[in-house]
């Protein structure tokens, strides 16, 4: 009777520790699949300029994995991965004074110019968010020839084949991303504290994934 005893004590340690396990890998893949941060940098853009926080979030994911020293084969840099040219522009256009390519780097800055722009593109293509991401991405230049191409869109206001395979990519993921981020995150952005502890999770794993690979 004692041995049967023990046997499920043991059976029930074991589930214990499985499901705390279980529950770490769980946590541990969420911070570095969908790691989130600057709750109050991206409100505060995201109230200035009349957007989604949550789409700011899933955008920077996609952009840069909430790496702020990223950058792209194109020069992209910061979170929201900033080209050089949208960068002087915005500065000029918002006001930031002493303004160098280094302040990309800088995540308030990065994301004020990146939420700038997602305005700049909400007012260009009336709100329509898939035209926003598409040209976030590709141009605006690029979607308007593809809406003037019967090719890529028959009526001239929806493109219904996206030429580059990259945009059309980033447009599926950035949709994805946000159904994570508003589901799994839905009081994130509640709170004016800055919390950062996610982000810093996926930097301290990935930095740790180098070490070990080098």
């Amino acid at each position: 009777m004692k041995k049967k005893k023990t046997k499920g004590l043991k059976r029930i340690i074991g589930a214990i520790i499985f499901l705390f396990v279980f529950a770490g890998l769980g946590f541990l893949y969420l911070n570095m699949k969908y790691p989130i941060g600057y709750n109050s940098t991206i409100k505060k853009y995201a109230n200035k300029y009349d957007l989604d926080p949550y789409l700011i979030a899933s955008i920077i994911n996609v952009e840069s994995s909430y790496d702020k020293e990223a950058i792209s084969p194109k020069s992209a840099r910061g979170l929201m991965q900033i080209g050089p040219q949208t960068g002087e522009w915005a500065s000029e256009e918002i006001g930031i004074e002493g303004y160098t390519e280094e302040k990309l780097f800088d995540p308030e800055t990065n994301i004020m110019i990146g939420s700038w722009y997602l305005d700049r593109l909400k007012m260009e293509f009336d709100d329509n968010l898939d035209h926003m991401l598409i040209a976030y991405n590709a141009g605006s230049g690029n979607l308007n020839k593809w809406l003037e191409n019967e090719e890529y869109s028959k009526d001239g206001e929806e493109v219904f084949n996206i030429p580059f395979e990259e945009t059309r990519n980033y447009l599926v993921r950035v949709k994805h991303n946000y159904k994570i981020y508003s589901t799994v995150y839905k009081s994130y952005f509640d709170s004016n504290e800055e919390d950062n502890s996610s982000v810093d999770i996926a930097n301290n794993v990935r930095t740790i994934i180098k070490q070990l690979v080098r």
